[in-house]
């Protein structure tokens, strides 16, 4: 999930700001996701060696999880980052001990590039429930080019307290702590690692400057007593044209090269059999994107033999390499071997005879998509790591881009006979919400989520039937409806088919594509549906904004807003619709269903807002532009009433009064309305920021005069884009997060 990235660099610090007021009280709430599954790049997956049935998987940019033995979901590990620790969310590198099952060990770090806080090292002694925090002094990218290769970090299986860590700019480094003190490895030459001007142009790293990476680390346990550090070590290095595979036969004291391996081809991940032999998965490039070529081989160390096993060749008409090979911790003939980059899906082969022959798994399997069905609509992508379980040689699991698949009949393909295939991502929720709504009535939710094509939710807690379509999404950016019309519900993306606006007269039931749409690569950007849901307004990313009163058969240009302005529908006049440009000190009124806007000063009392500076990606010095910052809001309920939630504060006002500034709030990420109160004439307020000096979820039942915290430090999810209660049921809040899915909470008690 590299193209959506969150919130860092200068941002973290944003988090913390000075006391204004006294702390708001907290109210207790209960919060469980809104199930999707999955969603996101699963990009490892660790089984305990000795512990039967303990794994652990990690992804790009959502943290960590544990699988629960007794259910099969994976609990979240990494729920209570804050947003000042967003970059942690991204998970380089899992290690565990194989001697020591409790103990597990993260290495956490999103970006490296030059405005990223440098990674950290999680270590726990409870199976990550708790984490003790060790800084590193460099930076990981666990977002970046070459994420799903691994493991990077490790344990040796002699001596828990050595563990070794390959980086991607910053050399090799080892701990003989149990992680709470590195030094670098100095003795691993700089050569093996640093990139060469003779390497010629660098890969498409997905964010990464080209240099080498240390791709794995794997010790060879018979190489050591118990109690003393293991002999061998191996380190691959994702380079071509010269050695990428070194080891140490003197506990890292000394590195050799071990020449002979492909050298057009760099190495993704490797397996240590129980007979000794190294089995090790090529590619083009580090990935996860498209591929040119790779090859799967064999080294004897014993021998310094190498044998190419490929099992299937690439070509200039079907490009692809491997990412990945896996040997069965029971019997070392037995492999697994997974594609990587193919354009028509990727596929997973079978070796019973240590690579001599092949089968392929999937052109006979069965595939069972009723735990998340949505992922029936996507091809087989990203198969970056595959493990068979240690403790069943019939259980193995592969990742992809949007979870990932296991089998519990594996053996069943040595007998030539299908392999059956249902989702394993349970529990994991890894989207990134970029519009959540939810109608006046009808379903609770529906949500817009980036590189998918939304979902619509009628039951929070089991996944939606599928992705709604006409049109099927790729990418879904705004979604909104009728606020006196809940059957009329709008959502705007990057089409695969159809049209790049979907629409739905029914709540969600059913979709239709219309006709046109202002620009035809128009896909990003803001839409807005009048109270009726007769007149939308769309504004594409940096466009002029565009209205239809048709259902989108024609558009017409909106006249008096500038390009790329962000419009509301007033939630009781049809004909009304709000804007404003916050930096421009504008805001601007429409009176005829959105066909002409009127202007006049915006008038802040304490003055314009100053313009944000630019940032990386999506960032500025006023928040991730994705989120529900610097922005207006109209009032459910009430003509003409407007709340501004600005980043660096809360303002409200309306057609007939100045904007005036609400106390406490010093700081907005998401901002949204709910159900009001018993007994208020207030809709209830919901606020993602800081309040009286406090980072946090914030509630108000009587126009933001009081806040109540309604999360606490184990539920904070790193990056909060978006927040929306629900209109039908009081006190229910929806969170969107940047890589955690969307989660709903509900009072306790």
């Amino acid at each position: 999930m590299n193209t959506l990235k969150p919130l860092l660099g200068a941002l973290l610090a944003l988090a913390g700001a000075t006391a204004v007021a006294q702390a708001p009280a907290a109210t207790r709430y209960d919060w469980k996701p809104v199930e999707i599954v999955g969603g996101g790049f699963v990009d490892g997956i660790v089984f305990h060696p000795n512990a039967s049935g303990l794994s652990y998987a990690r992804t790009d940019m959502g943290g960590a999880y544990r699988r629960d033995t007794a259910t099969g979901r994976w609990q979240p590990l990494l729920d209570w980052l804050p947003l000042a620790d967003v970059n942690l969310m991204g998970v380089e590198s899992v290690a565990v001990d194989p001697n020591d099952a409790d103990a597990v060990y993260l290495a956490c770090g999103t970006y490296t590039s030059p405005a990223t806080p440098n990674g950290a090292l999680l270590r726990s002694s409870d199976r990550g429930r708790t984490f003790q925090r060790v800084d590193l002094p460099f930076k990981l990218g666990a977002n970046e080019g070459g994420r799903g290769n691994g493991e990077r970090l490790m344990v040796d299986p002699n001596d828990g307290r050595v563990l070794y860590l390959g980086t991607r700019h910053a050399g090799l480094w080892r701990s003989t702590d149990r992680a709470a003190t590195w030094q670098r490895v100095d003795a691993f030459p700089d050569s093996a690692w640093r990139r060469h001007e003779s390497d010629g142009p660098p890969p498409s790293w997905g964010g990464s400057d080209g240099k080498a990476t240390i791709n794995f680390i794997l010790f060879d346990p018979a190489s050591g007593a118990r109690g003393q550090p293991s002999r061998v070590i191996y380190a691959g290095v994702s380079v071509v044209g010269r050695p990428s595979l070194w080891r140490s036969t003197d506990a890292g004291a000394t590195w050799q090269a071990l020449p002979g391996g492909p050298a057009t081809h760099r190495p993704m991940r490797a397996a240590l059999a129980s007979d000794g032999k190294l089995y090790i998965a090529y590619a083009s490039e580090p990935g996860p994107h498209r591929m040119k070529d790779g090859s799967v081989w064999r080294l004897d160390p014993r021998s310094s033999a190498w044998t190419d096993i490929t099992p299937a060749r690439a070509s200039a008409a079907d490009p692809f390499g491997y990412a990945t090979v896996a040997v069965d911790p029971r019997d070392p003939q037995r492999l697994l071997a997974s594609t990587a980059g193919r354009g028509k899906g990727d596929e997973l082969f079978r070796s019973s005879d240590a690579g001599a022959t092949w089968a392929p798994l999937f052109t006979v399997a069965k595939f069972d998509a009723s735990a998340a069905p949505y992922v029936a609509d996507t091809h087989l992508h990203w198969l970056y790591d595959v493990k068979i379980n240690p403790a069943n040689p019939d259980h193995a699991i592969f990742t992809t881009g949007y979870g990932g698949w296991e089998t519990l009949n594996l053996r069943e393909a040595d007998a030539g006979r299908p392999t059956t295939w249902r989702v394993m991502s349970s529990g994991i929720e890894e989207t990134v919400a970029l519009a959540l709504h939810s109608p006046t009535k009808g379903v609770p939710l529906v949500t817009a989520i980036g590189d998918y094509s939304g979902f619509v939710h009628a039951d929070l807690d089991r996944p939606a039937p599928g992705n709604p379509k006409p049109p099927f999404f790729g990418n879904t950016h705004d979604v909104t409806g009728a606020e006196a019309a809940p059957e009329v519900v709008v959502r705007i993306g990057k089409a695969r088919t159809g049209s790049n606006l979907g629409y739905s007269l029914d709540g969600g039931n059913t979709w239709h594509n219309t006709k046109s749409a202002p620009d035809p690569k128009s896909s990003d950007g803001f839409v807005a549906v009048s109270a009726d849901g007769k007149a939308w307004v769309w504004t594409p990313k940096g466009q002029q904004p565009h209205v239809s009163h048709d259902r989108g058969d024609t558009w017409t240009p909106v006249q008096g807003l500038p390009a790329g302005t962000r419009v509301v529908a007033d939630r009781v006049n049809p004909r009304r619709f709000h804007a404003m440009a916050l930096f421009d000190d504008k805001r601007y009124t429409s009176d005829d269903a959105g066909k002409t806007f009127n202007a006049r000063a915006l008038a802040l009392p304490d003055g314009p807002a100053t313009r944000p500076a630019s940032g990386v990606h999506n960032h500025s010095n006023r928040g991730d532009d994705r989120g529900g910052q610097d922005r207006l809001y109209a009032t459910p309920g009430r003509e003409g009433d407007l709340w501004l939630a600005a980043f660096h504060g809360l303002y409200r006002g309306g057609d007939d009064r100045a904007f005036q500034r609400l106390p406490d709030v010093s700081q907005i990420h998401a901002f949204g309305f709910g159900r009001a109160a018993p007994g208020s004439t207030e809709p209830a307020l919901y606020l993602v920021g800081t309040v009286a000096g406090q980072y946090g979820i914030f509630r108000s039942t009587d126009g933001a005069k009081r806040w109540q915290r309604i999360n606490d430090d184990a539920h904070q999810w790193g990056l909060i884009l978006q927040i929306s209660g629900d209109p039908k049921v009081f006190g229910r809040v929806y969170v969107g997060t940047h890589g955690r899915g969307v989660l709903y909470g509900d009072p306790r008690n």
